[in-house]
């Protein structure tokens, strides 16, 4: 029987997880590019969130949730959402209003993986990429894990991932190491200081992001329930204490805390807190969020100073690594065992954590290979990476024939 009040609620977080890709994610990354490739990334986000939501409609959600598949994949049953009328329920919400909130999930993902490319990929190789790699890469995880697929039937319980751990954050994550390791890196990097062109419009696109995720993560209850309330909560917690640790992080070791520490220290709270969400308590989040702080900190330094590797907007160290240890500490804060920091969930703190870890792997896994895979298809297509006169003369112009920024 449907729920009006869960109705209401489910509509009102697909608008605020839509928030987070246009205009959160767009501007939080437009500010990050120089001034010569800001447009671009907006427009890739822009386009992304039209392509998916077209192949979303098309076969996506038929993938990611039709139950006719072998638990691998989804079937073709829901195939241009056939069987999703008015009338049909998910629980008791409308299935139309489950699968748009689906769908802005699916956006958000290939989304994200701009961040690993950015400056340097062509607009085409973008859009045949992330269609690509939405249907045979996200489509399937999120079946695993949500859609009756393995993940959700192995151990006691099944993997726990409230809101997209593996998803969305360790999927998009490795996507975007894979990426920056396949089209290397951007002309002059490391050696030549590539600063964000507008902290400005970077922070005010990091505010949206923190907002929005109470519609990720709260949302994902699929109820106006204590279980979203608490999401919630633990959201809020964990990324206040991401932000916080990251930036004591760079106080401690460059002398100063900057702005792009503390919203970066926020999105790796965000991420990590996101596939725990709903099965911890405020105590649990907090530590979620000072370990996200502290570890993703160390994760960014390593990944750009030490290996080199031009992830442009640190996607795997804040994402992936986040992902992985939210996924983790799941196991471990969900458990009623820990008193104060612990969650509600009557499970074996151990035999949950291999769970989760078989999750962790089978994500990383078949991400890094399918990824590598269509990189490969694509470039044989259309060519991934733009020539280097055009990366110099910026990705607005070569592109789009647009300038964002006059310098």
């Amino acid at each position: 029987m449907l729920d009006g009040a869960n109705t209401a609620w489910i509509l009102t977080a697909t608008a605020l997880v839509l928030f987070m890709t246009i205009p959160g994610l767009s501007l939080f990354y437009g500010g990050l590019v120089r001034g010569k490739n800001v447009l671009s990334v907006l427009m890739q986000c822009f386009a992304i969130t039209c392509l998916m939501s077209i192949l979303w409609v098309l076969v996506g959600y038929s993938l990611a949730f039709d139950d006719q598949g072998y638990g691998v994949i989804g079937g073709l049953g829901k195939a241009f959402m056939r069987g999703v009328t008015e009338q049909s329920l998910t629980g008791d919400i409308p299935e139309t209003a489950f699968a748009l909130f689906q769908m802005t999930f699916a956006i958000i993902t290939p989304a994200l993986i701009v961040g690993g490319f950015a400056e340097r990929m062509r607009f085409s190789a973008v859009l045949i990429f992330s269609g690509l790699w939405m249907l045979l890469v996200y489509a399937p995880i999120c079946h695993w894990v949500w859609g009756g697929g393995w993940l959700s039937q192995i151990g006691e319980r099944g993997i726990m991932d409230f809101a997209g751990g593996t998803v969305v954050h360790i999927s998009a994550g490795t996507a975007a190491i894979v990426t920056a390791l396949v089209l290397g890196n951007r002309k002059g990097f490391p050696e030549q200081a590539m600063m964000p062109h507008n902290m400005t419009l970077t922070i005010a696109g990091a505010g949206m992001l923190w907002v929005g995720w109470f519609g990720f993560n709260g949302g994902s209850a699929l109820a106006a329930n204590g279980d979203a309330a608490m999401a919630m909560l633990a959201t809020h917690t964990s990324a206040a204490a991401g932000a916080f640790t990251w930036m004591i992080c760079e106080w401690v070791r460059f002398g100063k805390p900057s702005a792009l520490g503390a919203v970066t220290g926020m999105v790796a709270g965000l991420g990590t807190i996101t596939p725990a969400s709903g099965f911890v308590g405020p105590g649990g989040a907090l530590v979620i969020g000072i370990s996200a702080g502290t570890i993703c900190f160390v994760a960014t330094n390593y990944l750009k100073r030490t290996l080199k590797i031009d992830d442009s907007l640190d996607v795997f160290p804040v994402h992936g690594v986040g992902g992985i240890l939210g996924t983790l500490l799941t196991a471990v804060f969900a458990s009623n065992a820990l008193g104060l920091f612990s969650g509600q969930e009557d499970i074996s703190i151990v035999g949950q954590l291999g769970v989760q870890a078989i999750g962790v792997i089978a994500t990383v896994t078949y991400t890094v290979v399918a990824s590598f895979i269509l990189l490969k298809i694509v470039d044989a297509l259309v060519g991934n990476r733009v020539p280097e006169e055009e990366e110099v003369e910026g990705l607005d112009v070569t592109q789009h024939n647009e300038r964002g920024f006059d310098f």
